[in-house]
C-alpha cells in the first residue's frame, strides 16, 4: 500500500510523515503544494492507494481567501482522484468548526460535500474525520494553537492574555496521528462509501487553565531549573510541546558547584516528577547514543570530562552542537522526536548521569535507533 500524503510539511502532516517513516514503516509520498498547480498531482495520486488530504489555509485576514482556497485544493484534489483507477480510500482532515459559520468551518463542510458526491459516484471509501484543536510540539504560534502561542510567548518573556476563555477540545499530534495511521490500515469492504470519524480529544480544558499550567512551567523550568510535577499524560505532553519552543541557545545550563577542602557537590536535577537515574563511563572517542525518543523527556549531564552532544531532528538536516566539560558542569534536555549522541572529546574517562521521566520498559522502550550524522 503507497499512501499520498497533502499538507506533508504542516504541522499535523511534519508528524505523520515522522511516524509513518520511522515507527509504523508505512510506505508514503508527499504532495507538496507546488504539486496542486502543475502535473505532479495526477502523477502521484496515480500511485497512490490512499490519500490522506491534511493541505490548507487555517488563517488569512480575508476570509473569502480560506473558503476559495481550500475548496480550490479539493476540486483539484477530486480531477486528480477521477483519473486514477488504483485510488481506494480517502481521508480527509476535517474538523469540529465544519459545522460553524466561520469561513475555515463553511471551506471544510463543502470539501466534505465535494469528497462525499465523488466517492458515490466512483464507488470509491471516503473517511471524514472530524478533529478537535491540535496541540504538541514544533506547532507554528499564531497560527494552529493557542498551546504553541501561550509557549512561545512565555519563553520569550511576553504576557499572555486570554481573549475568551472557551473550552477548547485538545488532543496530542502524537495521539492524532496514531490514529491516522490506524484508519489508514482499515481493511474496508462495506458498501457505505462515506463515512464519518469523530476523533476523541484527550481533555477538555478552559483557555484560562492551559495557561495557568504554562505559567507553572515557566516558573518551574525556565525560571529555577525544576521538571515540573506531572501527574498525568496530558500535562506531559503540555510540556513537552512548552519545552519544544526554546531558543537553541538556551542550553548547556551549567549548576552550581559548591567547594571545600572535602572536595566538590552540585545538585544536578530537582524534579517534582517520577523518573529514573543512570550513568554511563564512556572511553575517549567513544560516541553513545544515535537514538530519539517520541515521549520521554532526557536529561544528559557530564559530571567529569569533555563531551560533543550533538541533536538533529528526525527528517530534517541541520544538526545542533553542544561543547561540555568538567570546568563548567552542565545539562541538555534532549526534545523529542529528536535524535542524539554524546562523544568523548577528551583524553580522559567521561563521566555522565542521565534522567528520563519513566522507567525503562524493554516492552514499551520508546528508543529509536538512528544516527545523528547522515552519510
Amino acid at each position: 500500500m503507497l499512501v499520498g500524503i497533502t499538507g506533508s510539511n504542516g504541522f499535523i502532516g511534519t508528524h505523520l510523515v515522522n511516524y509513518f517513516s520511522k515507527i509504523s514503516k508505512l510506505n508514503y509520498i508527499q504532495i507538496h503544494k507546488d504539486d496542486f498547480n502543475n502535473h505532479k498531482l495526477h502523477e502521484k495520486v496515480s500511485e497512490c492507494d490512499v490519500i490522506i488530504h491534511l493541505a490548507g489555509l487555517n488563517r488569512h485576514n480575508d476570509s473569502k481567501v480560506i473558503f476559495d482556497t481550500n475548496v480550490d485544493l479539493t476540486k483539484k484534489l477530486i480531477i486528480a482522484l477521477e483519473k486514477s483507477e488504483k485510488i481506494k480510500h480517502l481521508i480527509f482532515s476535517s474538523s469540529t468548526q465544519e459545522s460553524r459559520e466561520n469561513s475555515y468551518g463553511k471551506s471544510k463542510r463543502k470539501s466534505q460535500e465535494l469528497f462525499s458526491k465523488w466517492a458515490e459516484n466512483n464507488s470509491k471509501y471516503f473517511t471524514n474525520l472530524i478533529i478537535p484543536n491540535v496541540f504538541g510540539p514544533y506547532c507554528k504560534p499564531h497560527y494552529n494553537s493557542v498551546v504553541s502561542t501561550f509557549a512561545h510567548q512565555l519563553i520569550n518573556n511576553i504576557n499572555p492574555s486570554v481573549i475568551k476563555d472557551n473550552s477548547l477540545e485538545l488532543v496530542y499530534v502524537q495521539n492524532l496521528v496514531v490514529e491516522f495511521d490506524k484508519i489508514t490500515r482499515l481493511n474496508l469492504s462495506t458498501s457505505v462509501f462515506s463515512n464519518q470519524i469523530d476523533i476523541k480529544f484527550d481533555k477538555l480544558i478552559l483557555v484560562s487553565k492551559i495557561l495557568e499550567k504554562m505559567k507553572k512551567f515557566k516558573k518551574n523550568y525556565i525560571d529555577n531549573g525544576i521538571i515540573p510535577k506531572l501527574t498525568n499524560d496530558f500535562e506531559k505532553n503540555l510540556f513537552i510541546t512548552f519545552f519544544s519552543y526554546l531558543d537553541d541557545n538556551f542550553f548547556p545550563r551549567s549548576f552550581d558547584v559548591y567547594k571545600d577542602d572535602r572536595g566538590s557537590f552540585s545538585e544536578v536535577v530537582r524534579s517534582k516528577s517520577k523518573g529514573q537515574f543512570s550513568y554511563s563511563i564512556t572511553k575517549s572517542g567513544v560516541i553513545r547514543g544515535e537514538h530519539f525518543h517520541t515521549r520521554k523527556i532526557e536529561r544528559f549531564i557530564v559530571i567529569s570530562g569533555k563531551a560533543e552532544i550533538k541533536i538533529r531532528r528526525v527528517n530534517e538536516k541541520k544538526i545542533k552542537k553542544f561543547l561540555i566539560d568538567d570546568s563548567r558542569p552542565s545539562y541538555i534536555d534532549i526534545p523529542v522526536w529528536s535524535t542524539h549522541n554524546i562523544k568523548n572529546i577528551g583524553n580522559n574517562d567521561l563521566i555522565t548521569l542521565f534522567w528520563i521521566n519513566e522507567h525503562y520498559d524493554e516492552e514499551d522502550h520508546d528508543t529509536f535507533h538512528e544516527l545523528v550524522e547522515i552519510k
